[in-house]
């Protein structure tokens, strides 16, 4: 479950940003697969979802919302739960 303390003030500047999001002309189970979702079938919902992503303008701001409430679920700002998971942990090595 994300951590919820991490997340922004709920106002709308804090979150705008996903207004102007490509993903939000696709359904959002595009984006957050099954739990079941395993190996080839998982692979390319991944890809699908990240290719969505590749033409996003605020892939970045999605991204760094991403890390800092560190999503556990569904592609954001071009990356999955697992690549995401690496990145906090090179941030972690950088930061000690």
């Amino acid at each position: 479950m994300a951590n919820l303390t991490r997340l922004p003030k709920a106002i709308i500047e804090s979150y705008e940003w996903q207004y102007d999001g490509a993903c939000t002309s696709y359904s959002v189970e595009e984006f957050f697969l099954p739990e079941n979702a395993r190996g080839a079938d998982k692979l390319a919902m991944e890809t699908a979802a990240k290719r969505v992503c590749g033409t996003c303008p605020v892939v970045k701001q999605c991204l760094e919302h991403a890390l800092s409430a560190q999503e556990p679920y569904g592609v954001w700002g071009g990356t999955s739960p697992t690549e995401r998971q690496r990145i906090l942990a090179g941030r972690d090595v950088q930061a000690a």
